[in-house]
């Protein structure tokens, strides 16, 4: 086993201890406390399947967010129809890294749809058949629609709906998981 290997078991393993005790608490699993249980760096992979571009790189270490990767983070997932950059929760990147974890992969997050800016999701809207909530957390940088290579559809959704860190969204047609950091819901 390697080192970034033996790292992430030992991250997986806190992380699970801690959600098990959160949920006989009655707590969601990622109340804002959860940055505080990772000692070591957290890093996220990802390509964006309307861009073709991919990322990848160490967005916190500790109990400390790296700046300069919120900035690229920020940039990465704008809204690919305007190039608008908004500002991602950062929370929704622990969100991704647990969910990541918990599914034991690590291979890059392909990303369907990360910022949306207003007028975007305005037209998404009128276009898509009333799949587009009107106050979306896309636009307030708190939603992203995912895949994981090699992890089934529905496992993703199965292991984002354990975190109970928000709402999630199975799109299996369009080859997606919905998930974002708002009140815990599903559909």
């Amino acid at each position: 086993m390697t080192l970034l290997h033996a790292l992430h078991a030992s991250h997986r393993r806190r992380f699970l201890r801690e959600g098990a005790r959160l949920a006989v608490l009655g707590l969601p699993a990622l109340a804002k406390p959860a940055l505080a249980m990772v000692s070591g760096p957290r890093t996220l992979s990802m390509l964006h399947t309307h861009t073709l571009e991919s990322i990848d790189l160490v967005y916190a270490v500790g109990e400390q967010y790296v700046p300069e990767a919120l900035g690229a983070l920020n940039r990465f997932l704008r809204d690919h129809y305007t190039g608008d950059v908004g500002r991602i929760d950062p929370q929704l990147f622990e969100l991704l890294h647990h969910l990541q974890t918990t599914v034991g992969s690590s291979r890059p997050f392909e990303v369907i749809s990360g910022y949306r800016c207003p007028t975007t999701n305005d037209r998404l809207r009128q276009t898509r058949g009333g799949g587009v909530a009107s106050h979306s957390l896309h636009m307030e940088g708190r939603a992203i629609d995912v895949r994981l290579p090699g992890v089934p559809l529905a496992t993703l959704r199965e292991a984002a709906l354990s975190l109970r860190a928000g709402g999630v969204g199975f799109y299996p047609h369009e080859q997606f998981v919905h998930v974002d950091n708002g009140r815990i819901r599903s559909w």
